[in-house]
């Protein structure tokens, strides 16, 4: 039976819907107290939320997707992308901006978060959050089709729902935290090159 990951490393982009992070962090620490969470947001993320909110509801310090020397806060703890990419069972980008999805797609590697997902062999899910006529757009449908041939991303699709800035039901609204993680749920566990007991020994 599919079992729910003991790792999950949660990434916040800058849409605007990243603030109900606080919100779906006490979810999954009430309905899933047996996953070990860490967080890491964006720096257009942090428009819409803050990180010392999120690190008092977590317990623990909340990344910044910024290498050293590239923030003024000197508070922020560097982030190792290698250890960033081994640790987690599962990745969730939730809400995954269009900014976002193309960076992903065209296989950048500009940030410590973007480097990990790129090197990780953990689950990805994506739950895309888009402004209005994104899906529609060339671009970000040959960006799907990109993504849908990586073996470990899974893309919870969007929903219609009201745009900011148009005050209409025309935007893409991710879908809640809680389908993404069913989503991820279904398609784990698939063995993972370092915690896989046959690769012990392994050169």
């Amino acid at each position: 039976m599919p079992a729910a990951p003991g790792r999950l490393l949660l990434f916040g982009t800058g849409a605007l819907s990243v603030a109900f992070l606080p919100y779906w962090l006490n979810w999954l620490r009430i309905a899933h107290p047996d996953t070990e969470v860490r967080v890491a947001v964006t720096r257009s993320a942090e428009r819409f939320v803050s990180r010392p909110a999120l690190t008092a509801i977590l317990g623990r310090e909340v990344l910044l997707d910024a290498w050293p020397g590239t923030t003024a806060d000197a508070a922020t703890p560097p982030v190792d992308h290698v250890e960033l990419a081994q640790w987690p069972d599962a990745v969730a980008v939730h809400p995954a901006g269009l900014n976002f999805i193309g960076r992903f797609a065209q296989g950048l590697a500009d940030t410590p978060v973007l480097m990990a997902l790129q090197c990780t062999r953990a689950v990805i899910g994506i739950a895309p959050a888009l402004p209005p006529g994104a899906e529609a757009n060339p671009a970000y449908r040959a960006h799907l089709q990109t993504l849908g041939r990586y073996d470990n991303v899974l893309i919870a699709p969007p929903h219609p729902g009201r745009s900011a800035s148009t005050g209409r039901d025309d935007a893409s609204v991710a879908a809640p935290l809680s389908t993404l993680w069913d989503l991820i749920t279904t398609h784990h566990p698939r063995p993972h090159p370092l915690k896989d007991p046959a690769h012990a020994g392994a050169a």
